[in-house]
């Protein structure tokens, strides 16, 4: 089972609902703040982090650069555009654990990301 932590500043609620509909009993998610989140990652107790925010320059992922490093973390969009389906496949199965968005593409991501952490090579 997929332990998902989501932080983010922005829509955490609708991500933890998309996350389990998407999931079902495969992936096991808590939201948490932004810390807590990434030290769970750090400590093992956690597969991947989410997050969303407006821009994705920093209330995404600032926590997870800093702690985890940037080898780890990815932002799949931003204001003006999203990642293609194979890159975000690409990012996962490259060992990205990180994952930032921004809050509008928040459903078009999931929609891709979910499968590909079940389904990462």
């Amino acid at each position: 089972m997929l332990k998902i932590v989501i932080g983010g500043q922005l829509n955490k609620q609708a991500i933890e609902k998309q996350v389990k509909d998407l999931g079902r009993d495969n992936i096991e998610v808590t939201v948490k703040t932004d810390l807590n989140a990434v030290m769970d990652i750090k400590n093992n107790k956690a597969d991947y982090y989410i997050g969303a925010c407006e821009t994705v320059s920093g209330g995404a992922l600032a926590m997870a650069f800093a702690l985890l490093g940037k080898d780890k973390c990815v932002s799949l969009a931003s204001p003006t555009s999203i990642m293609k389906e194979e890159d975000i496949c690409k990012q996962v199965n490259e060992g990205k654990i990180a994952f930032g968005f921004t809050a509008p593409s928040t459903k078009n991501v999931l929609n891709i990301l979910i499968p590909a952490l079940l389904n990462k090579e």
